[in-house]
Protein backbone atom coordinates (compact mmCIF):
# COMPACT_ATOMS: atom_id res chain seq x y z
CA UNK A 1 0.00 0.00 0.00
CA UNK A 2 1.46 3.62 -1.01
CA UNK A 3 1.97 6.36 1.80
CA UNK A 4 -1.07 8.24 2.12
CA UNK A 5 -0.42 11.68 3.55
CA UNK A 6 -3.57 12.76 4.60
CA UNK A 7 -4.47 9.42 6.89
CA UNK A 8 -2.08 8.86 9.40
CA UNK A 9 -3.82 5.31 10.81
CA UNK A 10 -6.06 3.11 8.83
CA UNK A 11 -7.68 0.09 9.61
CA UNK A 12 -9.90 -2.27 7.18
CA UNK A 13 -11.53 -4.86 9.24
CA UNK A 14 -9.14 -5.24 11.97
CA UNK A 15 -9.37 -7.90 14.30
CA UNK A 16 -7.34 -9.09 17.09
CA UNK A 17 -7.71 -12.22 18.90
CA UNK A 18 -6.44 -13.47 22.15
CA UNK A 19 -7.13 -16.89 23.86
CA UNK A 20 -10.11 -15.28 25.53
CA UNK A 21 -11.96 -13.71 22.82
CA UNK A 22 -11.74 -11.19 20.43
CA UNK A 23 -10.28 -7.82 21.69
CA UNK A 24 -10.81 -5.67 18.46
CA UNK A 25 -13.82 -7.24 15.46
CA UNK A 26 -13.63 -6.31 11.70
CA UNK A 27 -13.07 -2.55 12.69
CA UNK A 28 -12.61 -0.07 9.91
CA UNK A 29 -11.75 3.43 10.62
CA UNK A 30 -9.55 5.92 9.18
CA UNK A 31 -7.52 8.43 11.69
CA UNK A 32 -6.35 12.20 9.48
CA UNK A 33 -3.10 13.28 9.75
CA UNK A 34 -2.23 16.39 11.64
CA UNK A 35 -5.41 16.20 14.10
CA UNK A 36 -5.23 14.98 17.40
CA UNK A 37 -7.87 12.16 17.89
CA UNK A 38 -9.48 11.07 21.45
CA UNK A 39 -9.48 7.39 21.72
CA UNK A 40 -12.54 6.54 24.15
CA UNK A 41 -13.31 3.35 25.37
CA UNK A 42 -14.50 1.30 28.46
CA UNK A 43 -11.57 -1.23 30.23
CA UNK A 44 -11.04 -4.18 27.41
CA UNK A 45 -12.37 -1.85 24.81
CA UNK A 46 -9.84 -3.12 22.68
CA UNK A 47 -7.57 0.67 22.98
CA UNK A 48 -4.44 -0.71 24.22
CA UNK A 49 -4.63 -3.21 21.99
CA UNK A 50 -5.30 -1.01 19.12
CA UNK A 51 -2.06 0.61 20.44
CA UNK A 52 0.25 -2.15 20.00
CA UNK A 53 -0.74 -3.09 16.84
CA UNK A 54 -0.15 -0.04 15.83
CA UNK A 55 3.08 0.19 17.17
CA UNK A 56 3.70 -3.81 15.36
CA UNK A 57 4.12 -5.14 19.04
CA UNK A 58 1.27 -7.29 18.35
CA UNK A 59 -0.09 -8.76 15.02
CA UNK A 60 -3.55 -8.61 13.59
CA UNK A 61 -5.29 -11.75 13.45
CA UNK A 62 -7.44 -10.26 10.95
CA UNK A 63 -7.81 -7.39 8.21
CA UNK A 64 -4.75 -4.58 8.60
CA UNK A 65 -3.90 -2.06 9.90
CA UNK A 66 -1.47 0.80 7.83
CA UNK A 67 0.84 3.92 9.44
CA UNK A 68 0.45 6.92 6.76
CA UNK A 69 0.23 3.29 4.44
CA UNK A 70 2.68 1.46 6.11
CA UNK A 71 2.68 -2.05 7.72
CA UNK A 72 3.13 -1.54 11.35
CA UNK A 73 6.73 -2.39 12.78
CA UNK A 74 8.25 -2.30 9.16
CA UNK A 75 10.88 0.56 9.04
CA UNK A 76 8.59 2.99 7.18
CA UNK A 77 6.19 2.95 10.22
CA UNK A 78 8.11 2.50 13.02
CA UNK A 79 10.71 5.86 11.97
CA UNK A 80 7.66 7.66 12.20
CA UNK A 81 5.81 6.74 15.56
CA UNK A 82 6.40 6.99 19.16
CA UNK A 83 4.74 5.60 21.73
CA UNK A 84 4.21 6.29 25.53
CA UNK A 85 2.92 3.93 27.54
CA UNK A 86 0.98 4.57 31.09
CA UNK A 87 4.42 2.58 32.73
CA UNK A 88 7.10 4.76 30.79
CA UNK A 89 9.04 2.23 30.76
CA UNK A 90 12.27 4.03 31.60
CA UNK A 91 15.70 2.91 33.14
CA UNK A 92 16.09 3.81 36.74
CA UNK A 93 19.66 4.01 37.38
CA UNK A 94 20.20 6.06 34.29
CA UNK A 95 20.78 9.45 34.34
CA UNK A 96 18.23 11.83 32.01
CA UNK A 97 21.24 12.69 30.05
CA UNK A 98 22.06 8.53 29.79
CA UNK A 99 18.40 8.21 28.84
CA UNK A 100 18.34 10.74 26.51
CA UNK A 101 21.61 9.83 25.12
CA UNK A 102 19.97 6.10 24.52
CA UNK A 103 17.34 7.72 22.66
CA UNK A 104 20.06 9.75 20.68
CA UNK A 105 21.60 5.95 19.70
CA UNK A 106 18.67 4.71 18.79
CA UNK A 107 17.00 7.36 16.14
CA UNK A 108 18.77 8.45 13.45
CA UNK A 109 16.71 11.80 13.36
CA UNK A 110 16.60 12.28 16.73
CA UNK A 111 16.37 16.12 18.24
CA UNK A 112 18.36 16.55 20.98
CA UNK A 113 17.80 20.23 21.16
CA UNK A 114 14.30 19.71 21.52
CA UNK A 115 14.69 16.51 23.86
CA UNK A 116 17.06 19.06 26.39
CA UNK A 117 14.75 22.05 26.22
CA UNK A 118 11.63 19.49 27.47
CA UNK A 119 13.50 18.39 30.60
CA UNK A 120 15.15 21.87 31.55
CA UNK A 121 11.84 23.15 31.28
CA UNK A 122 10.64 21.42 34.07
CA UNK A 123 14.00 22.39 36.14
CA UNK A 124 14.88 18.72 35.47
CA UNK A 125 18.67 18.20 35.83
CA UNK A 126 20.55 16.41 33.19
CA UNK A 127 22.69 14.79 35.84
CA UNK A 128 19.65 13.37 38.17
CA UNK A 129 18.87 9.73 38.35
CA UNK A 130 15.49 8.77 36.36
CA UNK A 131 14.69 6.15 39.53
CA UNK A 132 14.92 9.56 42.05
CA UNK A 133 12.55 11.65 39.50
CA UNK A 134 9.00 12.41 40.47
CA UNK A 135 6.13 11.01 38.40
CA UNK A 136 5.88 14.47 36.91
CA UNK A 137 9.10 14.51 36.24
CA UNK A 138 9.70 11.15 34.97
CA UNK A 139 6.41 11.68 32.25
CA UNK A 140 8.56 15.05 31.23
CA UNK A 141 11.08 13.06 30.51
CA UNK A 142 9.45 10.14 28.77
CA UNK A 143 7.73 12.97 26.85
CA UNK A 144 11.07 14.63 25.99
CA UNK A 145 11.98 11.06 24.26
CA UNK A 146 8.96 10.80 22.53
CA UNK A 147 9.52 14.66 21.28
CA UNK A 148 13.09 13.54 20.83
CA UNK A 149 12.32 11.05 18.10
CA UNK A 150 10.70 13.60 15.85
CA UNK A 151 7.95 11.47 15.46
CA UNK A 152 4.79 12.12 12.87
CA UNK A 153 2.33 10.00 14.65
CA UNK A 154 2.38 10.08 18.93
CA UNK A 155 0.52 7.65 20.34
CA UNK A 156 -0.79 7.98 24.15
CA UNK A 157 -1.95 4.98 26.20
CA UNK A 158 -2.71 7.11 28.93
CA UNK A 159 0.41 8.58 30.08
CA UNK A 160 -0.64 11.09 32.59
CA UNK A 161 -2.92 8.91 34.46
CA UNK A 162 -0.99 8.60 37.57
CA UNK A 163 -0.30 12.53 37.71
CA UNK A 164 -2.17 15.29 40.62
CA UNK A 165 -4.77 17.36 38.79
CA UNK A 166 -2.31 20.05 38.40
CA UNK A 167 1.36 18.37 36.92
CA UNK A 168 -1.35 16.61 34.09
CA UNK A 169 -2.69 20.22 33.50
CA UNK A 170 0.80 21.12 32.66
CA UNK A 171 1.98 17.59 31.04
CA UNK A 172 -0.92 18.43 28.83
CA UNK A 173 0.22 21.80 28.04
CA UNK A 174 3.57 20.62 27.51
CA UNK A 175 1.80 18.01 24.51
CA UNK A 176 -0.11 20.46 23.25
CA UNK A 177 2.76 23.12 22.71
CA UNK A 178 5.04 20.65 21.20
CA UNK A 179 1.98 18.83 18.83
CA UNK A 180 1.12 22.51 17.83
CA UNK A 181 4.58 23.30 16.52
CA UNK A 182 5.59 20.34 14.98
CA UNK A 183 2.66 19.27 13.48
CA UNK A 184 2.15 15.68 14.97
CA UNK A 185 -0.41 13.00 14.42
CA UNK A 186 -2.14 12.26 18.00
CA UNK A 187 -3.73 9.32 19.19
CA UNK A 188 -4.39 9.76 22.69
CA UNK A 189 -6.53 7.15 25.25
CA UNK A 190 -7.38 9.25 28.63
CA UNK A 191 -10.29 8.26 31.09
CA UNK A 192 -11.03 12.06 31.72
CA UNK A 193 -13.28 13.07 29.09
CA UNK A 194 -12.96 16.31 29.54
CA UNK A 195 -9.80 16.80 29.32
CA UNK A 196 -10.10 15.13 25.79
CA UNK A 197 -12.62 17.44 25.04
CA UNK A 198 -10.62 20.29 25.69
CA UNK A 199 -7.99 18.97 23.67
CA UNK A 200 -8.87 16.99 20.54
CA UNK A 201 -10.68 17.04 17.05
CA UNK A 202 -11.58 13.75 16.43
CA UNK A 203 -12.82 10.96 18.29
CA UNK A 204 -12.51 7.48 17.90
CA UNK A 205 -14.97 5.43 20.45
CA UNK A 206 -14.30 1.48 21.09
CA UNK A 207 -16.66 -0.80 22.86
CA UNK A 208 -16.90 -4.53 22.94
CA UNK A 209 -13.80 -4.67 20.61
CA UNK A 210 -16.05 -2.55 17.62
CA UNK A 211 -16.08 0.99 16.33
CA UNK A 212 -19.13 2.90 17.70
CA UNK A 213 -17.81 6.49 16.88
CA UNK A 214 -15.10 7.28 14.16
CA UNK A 215 -15.17 11.38 12.92
CA UNK A 216 -14.76 14.93 13.44
CA UNK A 217 -15.58 15.69 17.05
CA UNK A 218 -17.59 18.96 16.39
CA UNK A 219 -19.65 17.23 13.55
CA UNK A 220 -20.57 14.58 15.75
CA UNK A 221 -21.87 16.62 18.13
CA UNK A 222 -23.89 18.77 15.79
CA UNK A 223 -25.11 15.57 14.07
CA UNK A 224 -26.66 14.73 17.60
CA UNK A 225 -29.21 16.11 19.67
CA UNK A 226 -29.99 16.30 23.61
CA UNK A 227 -33.29 16.50 23.97
CA UNK A 228 -35.10 17.34 27.76
CA UNK A 229 -38.89 17.53 28.17
CA UNK A 230 -41.95 16.13 30.12
CA UNK A 231 -42.37 11.88 29.58
CA UNK A 232 -45.10 11.49 27.55
CA UNK A 233 -47.13 8.57 29.95
CA UNK A 234 -48.20 6.24 26.22
CA UNK A 235 -44.55 5.40 26.13
CA UNK A 236 -42.57 3.30 27.60
CA UNK A 237 -38.80 5.15 27.13
CA UNK A 238 -41.20 8.30 27.76
CA UNK A 239 -40.38 9.73 24.30
CA UNK A 240 -42.95 10.98 22.52
CA UNK A 241 -44.28 8.10 20.00
CA UNK A 242 -43.17 9.94 16.89
CA UNK A 243 -39.67 9.77 17.97
CA UNK A 244 -37.18 7.51 15.98
CA UNK A 245 -36.52 4.68 18.31
CA UNK A 246 -33.61 3.51 16.04
CA UNK A 247 -32.10 6.73 16.08
CA UNK A 248 -32.23 6.68 20.31
CA UNK A 249 -28.32 6.49 21.50
CA UNK A 250 -30.18 6.79 25.62
CA UNK A 251 -33.12 8.05 26.95
CA UNK A 252 -33.75 7.80 31.05
CA UNK A 253 -36.28 8.97 32.72
CA UNK A 254 -35.99 10.75 35.91
CA UNK A 255 -39.15 11.65 37.77
CA UNK A 256 -41.60 12.95 35.12
CA UNK A 257 -38.83 14.08 33.14
CA UNK A 258 -36.96 12.67 30.67
CA UNK A 259 -33.50 13.15 28.94
CA UNK A 260 -32.10 11.86 25.55
CA UNK A 261 -29.64 11.61 23.03
CA UNK A 262 -30.75 11.46 19.28
CA UNK A 263 -28.83 10.00 16.43
CA UNK A 264 -29.37 12.13 13.58
CA UNK A 265 -32.64 13.09 13.83
CA UNK A 266 -35.43 14.96 11.90
CA UNK A 267 -37.50 14.88 14.91
CA UNK A 268 -39.47 18.56 15.55
CA UNK A 269 -39.65 18.66 19.14
CA UNK A 270 -42.68 20.93 20.12
CA UNK A 271 -42.35 24.13 22.68
CA UNK A 272 -41.81 21.66 25.73
CA UNK A 273 -39.60 20.46 24.67
CA UNK A 274 -35.63 21.74 25.47
CA UNK A 275 -33.15 20.55 22.56
CA UNK A 276 -29.63 21.22 22.06
CA UNK A 277 -26.45 19.60 20.72
CA UNK A 278 -24.51 18.01 23.19
CA UNK A 279 -20.88 18.91 24.37
CA UNK A 280 -18.55 16.05 23.35
CA UNK A 281 -18.17 14.72 27.09
CA UNK A 282 -21.85 14.71 27.15
CA UNK A 283 -21.82 12.92 23.53
CA UNK A 284 -18.94 10.28 24.79
CA UNK A 285 -20.52 9.24 27.81
CA UNK A 286 -23.91 8.65 26.28
CA UNK A 287 -22.14 6.48 23.70
CA UNK A 288 -20.24 4.89 26.90
CA UNK A 289 -23.40 3.82 28.62
CA UNK A 290 -25.68 3.05 25.58
CA UNK A 291 -26.15 -0.77 25.79
CA UNK A 292 -27.42 -1.00 22.18
CA UNK A 293 -25.27 -3.00 20.10
CA UNK A 294 -22.63 -1.78 17.87
CA UNK A 295 -24.35 -2.72 14.36
CA UNK A 296 -27.24 0.10 14.98
CA UNK A 297 -25.73 2.83 16.61
CA UNK A 298 -22.20 3.02 15.16
CA UNK A 299 -21.97 6.66 13.29
CA UNK A 300 -19.31 8.66 11.35
CA UNK A 301 -18.59 11.96 10.35
CA UNK A 302 -19.39 10.86 7.02
CA UNK A 303 -23.03 9.51 8.17
CA UNK A 304 -23.29 13.52 10.24
CA UNK A 305 -22.67 15.13 6.99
Amino acid sequence: MTDDPTTALRATRLGRRFRGGWALRDCDFALPAGRITALVGPNGAGKSTLFHLATGLLRPTSGELRVFGAEPGTPAARDRTAFLAQDKPLYPRFTVDDTLRFGRELNSDWDQASAERIVRAGNISLDARVGALSQGQATRVALALAFGKRPDLLLLDEPLADLDPLVRIEAMGLVMAEVADRGTTVVMSSHVLSELENACDHVLLLKHGAVRLDGDAQRLCDSHLRITGLADPATDDGLPPDVDRAGVVEATLTGRQVHALLRHSDWSPGAPWIVENPSLEDLLLAYLRSDSTPGTSSTSAEAAA
